[in-house]
């Protein structure tokens, strides 16, 4: 069944952060932002030792800095608290929680900050490991293969967040490349972290949800979103993706692991950019909206896990919202399980974009 979704309830602890309703501009909790102010090492650190104070690093994860507890826990104690909260509404109202598993409720690390003025579009992003856990992780799992020499520095020549990838030693194909032997065991450890996170979190809200459904014999899908990095997609080694946690290029798929996750807990995956066609991008940027939908959907198949979507640009126009409707019922029988649009404001209401929004909600009824 295609559900139309204007509003979306969803348990959005992005980064580590705990709000019900996901609004785009989170903020952390009370606590941790008191344990932020005397440890910044919590927090996601690039290269030139920057912070992004709105989302926890991964190196945290397992790690008792929270009034005794672990960052996982507190999630966790969420969940517990959310599902208590909303009982009356789980099952009949609310259908579907996303789980928030980084920047903006998306599985993904914040590479491409593009609210500060550090990153702008089609900037291949930077890696975000820099904090001392993060590091300190890194060496451990470097000492574990042998390599010592590996686990003091994240990977040289990775360019900074506006680097266009040709003339990037890390993402061209030389001996220092993502294609060396310490390029491969960098890149399965920074992507690594990721899915071990998506796996923890998962297991939690899966575990309080089932409580709770065999109880009261009610049923509610959990959903993972992940971002839509399609810029530099055509390239050999996808960069922006790679500084974003999805170890995909030409030679891997980095998006398997993330189904096999998802599957595993019952989870469905929210995919992003519904509304966009390769034709409308700069053929320089060599971006593929529609390649990456197509190979999400592949491993989504292989994995039978539900896909949900939404859209990415603020769209109102007659070919974004037909382009929509296209990829949410496709001629083969392959129907997204639900859609949210998103972006929606005061400039739904003008002539132009009601007369096209219409017929759009019609037809999608129709759909369903």
């Amino acid at each position: 069944m295609l559900l139309f979704a204007f509003i979306q309830i969803c348990i959005c602890l992005v980064g580590k952060e705990a709000s019900v309703f996901h609004s785009g501009s989170e903020r952390l909790v009370l606590l941790e932002l008191q344990i932020g102010d005397v440890n910044k090492d919590i927090y996601y650190r690039d290269k030139s030792g920057f912070s992004n104070n709105d989302y926890l690093t991964l190196g945290v994860d397992q790690l008792p800095l929270f009034g005794g507890r672990t960052a996982v826990q507190c999630y966790e104690d969420f969940m517990l608290s959310f599902s208590t909260k909303f009982e009356p509404y789980l099952g009949n109202v609310i259908e579907e929680i996303s789980i928030g598993l980084g920047p903006s409720g998306e599985l993904r690390y914040p590479a491409h900050p593009s609210g500060d003025g550090r990153w702008k579009f089609p900037g291949i992003g930077e890696f975000q490991c820099h904090d001392k856990y993060m590091m300190e992780d890194l060496m451990a799992v470097a000492s574990q293969e042998g390599k010592p020499q590996w686990g003091s520095r994240d990977p040289p020549n990775t360019g900074c967040y506006n680097s266009f990838p040709s003339g990037v030693p890390f993402f061209e194909e030389g001996n220092d490349s993502f294609l060396s032997d310490y390029g491969r065991f960098f890149l399965e450890w920074y992507s690594g972290k990721l899915i071990c996170h998506a796996d923890a979190i998962l297991a939690k809200a899966a575990d309080v949800l089932r409580r709770r459904q065999e109880e009261e014999k009610s049923s509610v899908m959990l959903v993972a979103k992940i971002g839509g990095i399609y810029w530099w997609y055509k390239t050999s080694s996808h960069p922006a993706e790679l500084t974003a946690g999805y170890y995909n290029t030409s030679l891997r798929d980095g998006y398997d692991p993330v189904a096999s996750v998802l599957s595993r807990h019952g989870a469905a995956l929210n995919i992003p950019c519904l509304d966009m066609a390769d034709s409308e991008i700069p053929e320089k940027y060599l971006c593929s909206p529609e390649g990456l939908r197509r190979q999400i959907h592949d491993v989504s198949k292989k994995w039978t896990i539900h896909v949900t979507g939404r859209n990415t640009s603020e769209r109102f126009d007659e070919m974004g919202l037909r382009q929509i409707r296209e990829n949410c019922v496709q001629p083969n029988g392959d129907t997204l399980r639900s859609f949210t649009f998103c972006r929606m404001n005061e400039k739904i209401f003008r002539v132009e974009n009601w007369n096209n929004f219409v017929p759009f909600i019609r037809q999608m009824s129709a759909d369903m």
